[in-house]
């Protein structure tokens, strides 16, 4: 069973930093991408940004040169440092792990995961 567990959310100004964490656990082999996404009310779940096991980053066009994603491949963590917020950042933020793949009882399982979504508030 793997289970990703975000953290970090919280109200903030217009103009502050949060840093949203994302652990994964289990029996964890390998974990191919990971990525934040978010959804706003009334909208659509988006991609905020992604990166690869390597480490190369994307990012969508409205957080690009505010926000980093980074990860740490021997935690199974995922990190969001997100500056200079905006109110139309808030959103419930939510984490994923692509092609996760886990070994039990002799075979290899392979599956996408989400986490369960942190609050991120930013007043104007």
């Amino acid at each position: 069973q793997v289970q990703l567990v975000e953290s970090g959310g919280g109200l903030v100004q217009a103009g502050g930093s949060l840093r949203l964490s994302c652990a994964a656990s289990g029996s964890i082999f390998s974990i191919n991408d990971m990525g934040w996404y978010r959804q706003a009310p009334g909208k659509q779940r988006e991609l905020v940004a992604g990166i690869t096991s390597g480490g190369s980053p994307n990012y969508a066009d409205s957080v690009k040169g505010r926000f980093t994603i980074s990860r740490d491949n021997a935690k199974n963590t995922v990190y969001l440092q997100m500056n200079s917020l905006k109110p139309e950042d808030t959103a419930v933020y939510y984490c994923k792990a692509d092609s996760v793949r886990t070994r039990s009882w002799g075979r290899t399982f392979e599956d996408d995961y989400w986490g369960q979504g942190t609050q991120v508030t930013v007043s104007s």
